[in-house]
């Protein structure tokens, strides 16, 4: 199941570039080429990506034709943790193959407002499956679907968990923000352990409709950037 889903993820991205390359570009769609070429290089050794959204560059090219920005996050791409249900073509995993054909085909409600404002949703980022509440002895940013995310910084290093994924692809700077999920540390550690930025927002802040759940008094999803900047204006 990894092979076959680095081998769509290969397809994806290679379906992307061409399209990208077809026709003028304004600038969503060169930040989101630009995020895919990253994906493409790096993401054979990180694993922090799942799996690539189709329609990427379409999203970009809609943006580009309204011709002034649609929010504050105008053209951003954003990786989005495999817990979260997205609108689209993609299953919403939990990195598990009980999961695997779970394509739900609607935004979590936090994501809705994120497109509003204008951000591209580049695909899905790999987790510890079932966010690290599978077992005790549960492997830090290991699943089945997506195998083991690998620290860019040091590849033989801990990502930590279980927002691993997301660490791994802005640290690498595939993207320059993406979506994790936090109960118990699985935002704030994967930022510290890849050196970005990380927000677990207080708990109820941000909606938790069609997140994969855990504890209904701990979940919550929060950005992981680059910079606090942009962590404050994504949240």
């Amino acid at each position: 199941m990894r092979k076959q889903a680095a081998m769509l993820v290969a397809g994806a991205l290679a379906v992307q570039t061409a399209m990208a390359s077809a026709q003028p570009v304004g600038v969503a769609e060169a930040n989101t080429a630009a995020a895919l070429t990253r994906i493409k290089a790096l993401n054979p050794k990180l694993n922090a990506v799942i799996a690539v959204d189709p329609t990427a560059i379409d999203q970009a090219r809609a943006l580009d034709r309204q011709r002034k920005a649609r929010g504050p996050l105008h053209g951003l791409p954003i990786l989005v943790k495999d817990n979260v249900d997205m609108a689209g073509p993609l299953p919403t995993t939990a990195g598990s193959l009980a999961l695997k054909d779970n394509v739900t085909g609607r935004d979590a409600p936090f994501l809705a407002r994120l497109r509003a404002a204008g951000a591209v949703m580049m695909g899905k980022t790999n987790l510890s499956e079932w966010a690290n509440i599978r077992a005790d002895a549960s492997i830090s940013g290991w699943s089945a679907v997506g195998g083991q995310t690998r620290n860019p910084h040091a590849l033989s290093r801990n990502t930590c968990g279980s927002s691993s994924g997301s660490g791994a692809a802005v640290a690498a700077q595939m993207v320059d923000a993406a979506i994790g999920t936090e109960t118990d540390g699985s935002v704030t550690c994967p930022a510290a352990m890849n050196g970005i930025v990380g927000i677990k927002p207080t708990v109820g802040l941000v909606s938790r409709t069609h997140v994969v759940p855990i504890s209904h008094s701990q979940d919550t999803a929060g950005p992981m950037t680059r910079d606090v900047t942009l962590a404050a204006r994504l949240l």
